[in-house]
């Protein structure tokens, strides 16, 4: 059970505009002390209707420089208050989204995309909302009911001790509301979450149910999904429904009770004519704090459950982290080694175990096996997606757990067998990651990567706009993208993962063509299926069971007629 609010883990995101904020407080206080000084102008009106006019003139007109000078302090208050809290939201998006590229891969792959974008977007939108609610209408409406009590207890305090014995009575019903309306909530934003992410899941993939004729099924899916998020949604606004005419029932009630007491108060001589239309005008001013505040206490308990879901992301350990005194790695020159390695997804399933390799610099490394062997696990631990439950990994000598991640991902490019396009014109794709380029070395990369032909043959060229994941584009077209990138990126060790496994022959040419050129004087490691494209490696290392069980040049492995020499002869009885 939850012991804390979550709203007191926003306090380090508050901290930094709390200038701003106290200036804010500062107008909501000059802002307050407006409100008795109306509600006295209106006794004051009271004395003199029907025998001074000349007083009652001088009385409007120092109302009406009353409410404009709160109509500057509320102006001041709302616009700093504003500022503040979308700061708030604004910090707050981007240590979401920060700490979101901190996690592993497979956490990713654990979570529903749809979900994750609602909590960075929608979640955290309403977090903001509700701050600056708090901020401009919440915090002013308390201060109003204090001010506004506090002159009431001055006029009359046994007018006012009425309306403390039934107040507890609304605050109780108030509260319980707002836990029934905090837990609604939160059941009614994760059912959103949960259609965002069924939208987000067939839209990607509508091809594939229209190859299925699977419309129905993902309509009725759809709509399943849709009725639980209404039934949620309903079932919060029938709490609040029934909440307003219980609490506007007992506020009648208090007010009706006070004019009863007024009415005797009056008969007795304890209070003025005058007097009662001064407690009478703060009735009516506190009636109006007294909803808001409610209101926004029911609004501050909805958006309790997007507090909750935006934390739980932020509780979500980050398990690649740096050392905090971390070196930034100098340029690869001698060799990457790894030493006793041990490693696998889950404590049960070992999947490398005493792995040892050791890569000469420039050298070029093909590992081939069955699916499942170990090859891609190998490489992503180079890249620190993973680290090792034992042993290490180096290169030129230095532990790459000791070194900066930036500075030991910027000396290793990947070109990956399904290559990710983003929203935006090709030389963006190109240039992906680098925040400054020159369109010259965007194209010169392209040359180099096969695809300056079909770039300048598109109708913008290098400013064609490529939709979401380049669906404009061919496979092969989007292969010679990727190196491209890789060109431009220029690392030391070079990737290849599966990079021409799904082209047709043409494209295919095309492709190697480019890698090899990009390969030169760079430590290459070649993850293949088609061994017709590792013939060339320096060294090829077939994986099994996560254990180098063969290395050597091709002509070598040939020779031995092991598993290689098998592999070989069945993908080329076969035509691969």
């Amino acid at each position: 059970m939850k012991q804390r609010s979550n709203y007191w883990q926003l306090l380090p995101y508050i901290r930094p505009h709390r200038l701003t904020i106290l200036l804010a407080l500062l107008w909501i206080g000059v802002y307050t002390a407006f409100w008795p000084i109306q509600a006295w102008l209106a006794g004051q009106i009271s004395k003199y209707v029907g025998t001074d006019v000349t007083m009652l003139a001088k009385i409007a007109v120092a109302g009406g420089l009353v409410y404009i000078f709160q109509g500057v302090a509320q102006y001041c208050m709302n616009t700093l208050m504003a500022k503040a809290a979308f700061g708030i939201t604004l910090d707050l998006r981007k240590r979401a989204y920060g700490h979101l590229l901190g996690l592993s891969g497979d956490r990713l792959s654990q979570m529903q995309l749809g979900d994750l974008s609602y909590r960075l977007t929608e979640d955290i939108d309403k977090i903001g909302e509700i701050v600056n609610k708090i901020f401009h209408q919440f915090i002013p409406c308390v201060l109003q009911l204090v001010v506004i009590l506090g002159y009431m207890v001055y006029i009359n305090w046994q007018l006012t001790l009425a309306v403390f014995l039934i107040a507890p009575v609304i605050a109780v019903l108030v509260g319980w509301f707002g836990e029934k309306l905090q837990k609604q909530s939160l059941k009614s934003q994760n059912q959103i979450a949960d259609l965002s992410s069924l939208v987000t899941e067939d839209l990607g993939s509508i091809r594939m149910i229209q190859a299925f004729a699977a419309e129905d099924y993902a309509r009725k899916k759809f709509g399943q999904e849709a009725e639980f998020n209404r039934q949620a949604k309903y079932l919060t606004e029938k709490i609040n429904a029934l909440q307003h005419p219980i609490v506007s029932f007992l506020q009648v009630v208090s007010i009706l009770f006070i004019f009863v007491l007024a009415g005797i108060q009056i008969s007795s001589g304890n209070l003025t004519s005058a007097e009662f239309v001064i407690y009478l005008t703060n009735i009516v001013l506190i009636i109006s704090p007294i909803a808001l505040t409610t209101s926004n206490y029911n609004e501050l308990k909805q958006a309790e459950a997007s507090v909750d879901r935006v934390f739980e992301l932020l509780a979500l350990p980050q398990t690649i982290t740096e050392r905090p005194d971390a070196i930034v790695l100098p340029p690869a020159t001698s060799k990457i080694e790894y030493r006793n390695v041990n490693f696998g997804y889950t404590s049960d399933k070992t999947i490398l175990k005493d792995f040892n390799l050791t890569v000469k610099a420039g050298e070029t490394i093909a590992l081939v096996g069955t699916s499942g062997a170990g090859k891609s696990t190998i490489l992503s631990l180079l890249n620190r997606f993973h680290d090792v439950s034992s042993g290490s990994i180096s290169i030129d000598g230095i532990d790459i757990r000791d070194v900066t991640l930036k500075s030991l991902r910027r000396q290793i490019g990947i070109v990956p067998q399904d290559t990710v396009l983003l929203s935006g014109h090709i030389a963006q794709n190109i240039a992906f990651g680098q925040t400054a380029f020159s369109i010259k070395d965007v194209e010169e990369a392209a040359k180099i990567a096969n695809a300056h032909q079909f770039i300048s043959q598109l109708s913008q060229g290098y400013y064609t706009y490529v939709g979401e994941k380049g669906t404009t584009l061919s496979g092969g077209q989007k292969q010679r993208i990727a190196i491209a990138r890789a060109v431009l990126f220029n690392p030391r060790i070079l990737i290849l993962d599966e990079a021409t496994s799904a082209l047709d022959s043409e494209s295919e040419a095309l492709v190697q063509e480019a890698l090899e050129r990009i390969m030169a004087d760079r430590t290459v490691f070649i993850i293949a299926h088609r061994l017709a494209t590792v013939r060339k490696a320096d060294r090829i290392l077939v994986i099994e069971n996560g254990e180098i069980i063969e290395a050597g040049t091709h002509s070598e492995l040939l020779d031995r007629s092991g598993r290689y020499a098998q592999f070989y002869a069945r993908q080329f009885s076969k035509g691969i």
